[in-house]
């Protein structure tokens, strides 16, 4: 059990019978009781909430389990999924994975988080490299500060590229922004 004042950034709480991570936390001190006002994001529907709670409201503290885990394959709206310790395979849906969708490639290696057995989500690495499958061709001369132009990836996504970028070039993607990072061959 957690009180209002024991609230910090990152926890994963019960709140209404949701699961609650606290994106933003601030103590407000009154004359006579203190406040937390807090931001909470629904970890399962995804939207964000602003609610204020006594220094000494109780909640309960969400106990997440994180499993490394290999992504395999896709078979129309369902992704499959490898426990990396024991071999034992999972099964999410598309609405489950979010904008990490958009980064996930084959053997790539993803953090899975469930809480009672229900998975809730993946998270995937800070930067991933991705091959460039389609994009204008680069011309000698082009360099990194000339400018940018699309290019779309294999996983589909298209990002912003530096004119030197070409098609079959592997570059690496900052998961977070999408914005391109480096060439890497």
């Amino acid at each position: 059990m957690l009180s209002g004042s024991e609230l910090r950034k990152g926890v994963v709480i019960v709140f209404n019978d949701k699961l609650y991570q606290v994106i933003d936390y601030k103590h407000i001190k009154m004359k006579r009781t203190a406040l937390a006002h807090v931001k909470l994001r629904d970890i399962v529907a995804g939207h964000t909430i602003e609610q204020s709670f006594q220094s000494d409201d109780k909640f309960v503290r969400a106990n997440l389990d994180m499993r490394d885990m290999q992504y395999l394959y896709n078979d129309g709206g369902l992704y499959y999924f490898m426990d990396t310790g024991n071999f034992e395979q999972i099964t999410v849906n598309e609405s489950q994975l979010g904008d990490a969708l958009a980064y996930l490639k084959e053997g790539m290696q993803v953090e899975v988080s469930s809480y009672k057995e229900k998975i809730l989500g993946i998270e995937i690495p800070v930067a991933v490299e991705l091959e460039v499958v389609e994009t204008d061709p680069g011309f000698k001369g082009d360099t990194a500060t000339a400018g940018t132009k699309p290019a779309r990836l294999e996983t589909g996504i298209s990002i912003q590229v530096p004119l030197f970028v070409n098609t079959g070039d592997i570059v690496k993607v900052d998961t977070r922004s999408g914005a391109y990072l480096e060439r890497k061959n």
